[in-house]
């Protein structure tokens, strides 16, 4: 309360109220009311955080929401740095040596190329890509892993293991690619028909081994 003396004027002129004001606003009642430095950062933080704003969600919601996808990415980094870039899939891993070639190619690719070669009686060579061509498509199916050392009676022999019904098929095969790869015999359309045969029955059988997996997990 302001206490005016009594030869104080009535009507003060514009000095005297602003002295006043200032004796008035200067009384601790005022100076308590005052803002503090932490409030008046606290306030600033809130009118940041209300001012986000991420798609059609704004404040806080958005805040949480910048919080969960920061995270997201720094997870995505972590994985790449521990794990490596994914392979797109399990076929485009499956590259290189086979049976003692550098061979970049699919299963499909070999399986074209011995056709082609058949077409053009090179019996041979029709022998050898089809052979590769069962081969690259068991290891890009997961049934069996080749390696630089892989031999073809050794890859026969696990084959079997693993479609015991094929089983001398796939000997007789890896026979018959021995002969044309390295012995230098000249391979017969015979031989090459029970190649192309086997390849076409492991594709077959590797569908109805999927089906049966499917079915029994559904089961």
């Amino acid at each position: 309360m302001i206490v005016l003396p009594l030869d104080v004027p009535v009507d003060p002129d514009v000095e005297q109220a602003r002295d006043w004001l200032v004796q008035e606003l200067s009384g601790p009642q005022y100076q308590a009311a005052r803002p503090t430095l932490f409030d008046q950062l606290a306030q600033a933080f809130w009118d940041w955080l209300n001012s986000l704003q991420i798609g059609t969600v704004e404040g806080p919601p958005a805040f949480g929401l910048g919080i969960v996808l920061v995270l997201v990415v720094a997870a995505i980094i972590v994985a790449l740095l521990v794990f490596g870039v994914p392979k797109l899939n399990r076929r485009s891993s499956v590259t290189g040596a086979l049976f003692g070639e550098d061979d970049e190619r699919d299963a499909a690719a070999m399986r074209r190329d011995a056709q082609a070669a058949a077409a053009r009686s090179d019996w041979s060579t029709a022998i050898a890509e089809m052979f590769r061509a069962i081969a690259r498509g068991l290891a890009e199916r997961g049934v069996l892993s080749t390696t630089p050392g892989t031999t073809a009676s050794g890859f026969a022999a696990r084959a079997s293991d693993e479609l015991p019904a094929l089983g001398e098929r796939f000997v007789a095969s890896a026979t018959a690619f021995d002969e044309v790869r390295y012995l230098g015999r000249e391979g017969t359309q015979a031989q090459y028909d029970q190649v192309a045969a086997l390849e076409s029955e492991v594709r077959r059988a590797e569908v109805r081994r999927a089906r049966a997996q499917a079915e029994a997990v559904s089961s």
